[in-house]
């Protein structure tokens, strides 16, 4: 708006009215554009200016509009959206107030409000032509706001010490006719090392209305290596729905996710989430979720489950340079669909933590995530004498990014660190998983 002091001096003269008598002509106050690089000081002038004889104007919506504008183009938003209002309070058709109204809303994060305002300029049938072309320009800018589609490509590889998930140990404790034995496991089970490959393709679609921001995702990723066995291929969706009322939200949605190891099919899930979030003077803002997930495992029917999930979580901006924290603690139930499944029902619960930095060069971000489980009935009679299966899962995720603009635009440079360590009562199901990748992001 800055360029087109010439024209809102134009508008005002013709949509404005005057004040009373005691404010002067204004004629005088406007700013010089005929020098671009001195624009902002001479806005700057105009605001000092103004200022000295708001008493003077308290009734015009001329000196409202040009005030704010002065105010505006001088990074005052709040200050100008309160004059602009003013403006328009004593006016309602005051053309040059609503002009710098729609961008001041749009500034402001009020994006349906701006497109409102900036459609009741285009329905005016005293538009200037001068504005008519600038108007029609940034409503259909604006409106593309309401509608984003984004494409994001990884490209990976790296190194895992456990390309399988065999457990820790190449023995296993078995008991037979109540006499432990120990048995060797076959090479096929046992930790297998090397480089691998991951790629991953995904779609995100974002749709704005005035009450509701929905969001699309769908996503394919694969990891292959010289263990066939252990190739895996996801394919997954999803959908959320956010509503906002004030400065809390509820947000509902549904996804799947469907697993191929070594090109059969292994798993599918599909879920039902919902979360609810809250207020909070401290900046943090809280929630509470919930969520039901529906797991198939195609090729042992007898494991399929019902998991139920609790949450209870926050996300904070910390005070020490450009940080995030988000934290969540959950309580988990898995309700077995088939009353023969190992271990029958299980329960426990859930910490997650992750934080995020940006550095002067990339970002720097970590997920830590810890999980514990336990069976309700006994494992297997071969293991440990029937005796119920507990789990300790924790993981770390170790993510940098940096941007490499010299690759073209959009291009990222991504290094992951990742480490797992499974503890279980049962020693067949204590694993330990180390792997480092390093590779291309692409964002379009």
């Amino acid at each position: 708006m800055r360029q087109y002091s010439s024209i809102i001096a134009l508008i005002c003269c013709v949509w404005s009215f005057g004040g009373v008598a005691a404010c002067p002509d204004l004629s005088d106050f406007y700013p010089d554009d005929s020098k671009p690089a001195d624009i902002l000081a001479s806005w700057e002038r105009t605001r000092a200016q103004l200022s000295g004889i708001f008493d003077q104007c308290l009734l015009s919506s001329e000196y409202f509009a040009l005030y704010g504008a002065a105010q505006f183009n001088t990074d005052r938003l709040s200050d100008a959206m309160e004059s602009l209002e003013r403006s328009l309070l004593l006016n309602p058709d005051n053309g040059a107030a609503l002009t710098d109204y729609a961008e001041a809303l749009l500034l402001d994060g009020q994006l349906f409000a701006a497109i409102e305002a900036n459609t009741v300029l285009l329905n005016r049938e005293d538009l200037p032509k001068a504005l008519i072309s600038e108007i029609g320009f940034r409503q259909r800018n604006w409106s593309a706001l309401t509608s984003q589609t984004s494409w994001q490509l990884d490209l990976l590889g790296g190194f895992d010490d456990n390309l399988n998930g065999a457990p820790d140990d190449d023995l296993v404790n078995l008991t037979l006719a109540g006499e432990p034995i120990l048995l060797t496991l076959n090479e096929e089970f046992r930790a297998v090392t090397g480089p691998f490959l991951n790629a991953h393709l995904q779609l995100r679609h974002r749709l704005l209305t005035p009450a509701y921001r929905h969001s699309f995702l769908g996503q394919i990723r694969g990891r292959v290596s010289k263990n066939r066995s252990s190739d895996v291929v996801q394919v997954a969706g999803r959908y959320n729905r956010l509503s906002a009322a004030g400065s809390s939200g509820r947000q509902w949605g549904g996804g799947f996710s469907h697993l191929l190891l070594s090109g059969r099919a292994l798993f599918t899930g599909t879920d039902a989430r919902y979360r609810h979030y809250f207020s909070d003077s401290a900046r943090c803002r809280p929630y509470l979720g919930g969520a039901l997930q529906h797991q198939a495992w195609h090729k042992q029917r007898r494991l399929d489950g019902i998991e139920t999930k609790g949450s209870l979580g926050t996300s904070c901006p910390l005070g020490v340079g450009a940080q995030r924290l988000n934290m969540e603690a959950s309580m988990l139930h898995n309700k077995a669909l088939e009353p023969n499944r190992l271990g029958g029902d299980r329960a426990g619960w859930q910490i997650m933590a992750e934080w995020q930095m940006a550095l002067p060069r990339g970002l720097l971000s970590a997920q830590l995530n810890h999980t514990q489980l336990s069976d309700r009935l006994g494992f297997s009679p071969l293991l440990e004498n029937n005796a119920r299966r507990n789990i300790q899962r924790s993981s770390l995720l170790l993510q940098y990014r940096d941007s490499l603009n010299w690759l073209g635009a959009g291009t990222q440079l991504v290094v992951n660190i990742y480490h797992q360590d499974q503890r279980s009562s049962l020693e067949l199901f204590e694993t330990k998983d180390t792997a480092l990748e390093l590779g291309l992001s692409w964002r379009f």
